[in-house]
């Protein structure tokens, strides 16, 4: 299932200089990366990809078939930045209120979010509250809570900051399994541009409002300049393809 953007424009305010002008950008199936300094307008293009806001102008659709505002909301799901943990409920409580907000009824909810759980290898914290669990475990419990109603395609924003080496690869492994499972499209921003680099589909690099680069993995490191030791890929590859501020 892919995401499409449409000459799509969009400010916060209406004075304010535009975060996107003439936006166009197609999210394909599988990983893809998204790279970007700070106010380049990674988290305003999830947020017009989630429908949690609209373009002034242009146009987001997902998939061929023209849906509704409550389809296109089963189909894309949305993890923000921050995962608060809701207070006296436990992990599997938690992913299947989100999944009744979703428009699950109470059984299918219940039931789903703890296959959602074993999807982000928490299953066996199901019954803890979420308030006692490590600041990893959350947000793999926002994952979670992401998936529970079967979306298609999954906008992460910032999901492995704050976290120490072992968590973020342990994260990178279980969202690449996720995808590895079949027919999921996931769209990840990120402020490390090592993080999820090698395991990505694609790589998009997004640099004042616009793209700078769209494409796969090894096309994104092909940027490095010769002789860049290999460590240094993509931290290279990010630098050439970003204006120098």
């Amino acid at each position: 299932m892919s995401i499409t953007f449409t000459d799509c424009a969009y400010r916060y305010k209406r004075r304010s200089r535009p975060v996107l002008t003439g936006f166009s950008y197609e999210l394909r199936e599988g990983l893809t990366v998204l790279l970007g300094p700070n106010g380049a307008g990674k988290s305003t293009l999830l947020r017009l990809g989630a429908s949690v806001a609209r373009p002034q102008t242009g146009r987001i659709s997902c998939g061929t078939v023209p849906s509704t505002a409550r389809e296109y909301r089963r189909l894309v799901s949305w993890m923000p930045q921050q995962i608060v943990a809701m207070a006296g409920l436990t992990a599997r409580e938690q992913v299947a209120y989100c999944g009744w907000l979703k428009g699950m009824n109470r059984r299918d909810a219940w039931d789903g979010a703890l296959g959602a759980l074993g999807r982000v290898g928490l299953q066996d914290r199901a019954g803890e509250r979420t308030r006692t669990l490590s600041g990893g475990q959350l947000r793999r419990v926002g994952v979670a809570a992401a998936l529970v109603h079967g979306c298609e395609v999954l906008l992460l924003d910032e999901p492995t900051a704050g976290m120490d080496p072992t968590q973020r690869r342990v994260f990178r492994d279980l969202l690449k399994a996720a995808v590895d499972a079949g027919g999921l499209s996931v769209l990840m921003s990120t402020h490390d541009v090592a993080d999820l680099a090698d395991d990505a589909d694609r790589v998009t690099v997004l640099s004042e409002g616009r793209v700078g680069f769209d494409g796969t993995t090894q096309g994104f490191l092909g940027h490095a300049p010769a002789g860049t030791p290999g460590s240094r890929h993509a931290e290279a590859a990010y630098a050439a393809l970003t204006p120098r501020g």
